[in-house]
């Protein structure tokens, strides 16, 4: 497995978007104390990227990692954006609060994707990653300019990130998105490791079940799943929830996806499962599945993460779910409880 070593079997990883100060700040010795957390509770793969807040992430999860043995941990950084010094940028960006005073700009050219290694490992203070992640590299964030940079990415980035590999820079090469359809058009042209896909392996969203997660599995391409409770939808649930709408994907919830959520609140309710039991759970049965990253905004929602994955779920509870349509015919259920 890529997503190595997980003590104690924790198949749950450090996702550090909110030590970039993602929606909400935090304080660093609130960061310093969810990475020693995620730490002592037996996570060993951190996962970060320049775009979470502007570096902010990156410079914390280094300190955070400081001392650690470099082989006992796995970690990932991405590619894709480079960051450039403005006094005068704003201080909120792309849902990002208080982030460091530089804007982003696209670049996925060889010259770029170098760079960006180069400056990550100097933000985190490293001499190596683990994993480079090629960084939202789809049509729905590019647009129609999409054609280019799939080129791009398959003629530049990709060659550049595995030279990088052979010089000890990195161990890893993969995209970090969430869309299906980009994956399948990369690996169409060009060998990966992994994927990092957010968002499109859930216990609601099953999108890449048909076409991407196969020709992973025959592949070996190795998948890291974030985005397991779509944007906070499955932490919440819809049943009864107060406050702001739900979220799905990080936009407000259509009322499809809030009917879907909600029919698996009823059968989660008969047979006292948690929904965040079953979210974190579920995904993980699949084969090509390695582990899934969890983005905690604090210690109480990392513990309690850690304690969901544990929770013990009845296998009816899975069957119901087939049985009530709300989970594919083909999608692989999780082991039955050990007693």
């Amino acid at each position: 497995m890529i997503f190595h070593p997980m003590t104690h079997g924790l198949r749950l990883g450090l996702g550090c978007a909110p030590l970039g100060n993602l929606f909400a700040a935090i304080d660093d010795d609130a960061a310093l104390a969810l990475i020693r957390r995620a730490w002592d509770s037996g996570c060993r793969s951190f996962d970060t990227a320049p775009h979470y807040g502007n570096g902010l992430s990156e410079h914390r999860l280094g300190q955070g990692l400081r001392g650690r043995d470099r082989d006992d941990f796995t970690l990932s950084s991405k590619v894709g954006r480079l960051l450039r010094p403005d006094a005068s940028a704003p201080r909120v960006q792309n849902g990002y609060v208080d982030v460091l005073p530089f804007v982003q700009a696209w670049d996925y050219s060889a010259r770029g994707v170098r760079r960006s290694v180069e400056d990550s490992l100097q933000r985190l203070g490293l001499a190596r990653l683990d994993v480079a992640y090629v960084h939202d590299c789809d049509a729905g964030v590019h647009g129609p300019d999409y054609p280019r940079v799939l080129r791009q990415v398959v003629e530049e980035a990709l060659p550049e990130l595995r030279r990088m590999r052979d010089e000890g820079l990195l161990r890893h090469v993969g995209l970090g998105v969430n869309d299906v359809q980009v994956c399948l058009d990369v690996l169409a042209q060009a060998e990966l490791d992994c994927l990092l896909l957010a968002g499109r392996y859930s216990l609601v969203d099953h999108s890449a079940l048909a076409r991407l997660l196969p020709v992973c599995e025959q592949r070996g391409v190795r998948i890291a799943l974030g985005g397991v409770f779509n944007s906070g939808i499955l932490a919440t649930g819809v049943r009864g929830a107060a406050g702001a709408p739900p979220r799905f994907n990080y936009d407000r919830a259509p009322q499809h996806w809030i009917d879907r959520v909600g029919a698996v609140e009823d059968v989660c309710a008969r047979h006292a499962v948690p929904l965040r039991a079953a979210a974190l759970q579920f995904p993980l049965a699949h084969p090509a599945v390695d582990i899934v990253l969890l983005g905690p905004q604090d210690v109480s929602q990392w513990d309690d993460g850690v304690a969901m994955l544990a929770h013990a779920v009845p296998q009816a509870f899975w069957q119901a779910l087939h049985a009530d349509g709300l989970l594919p015919a083909a999608a692989p259920l999780p082991a039955p409880e050990r007693r």
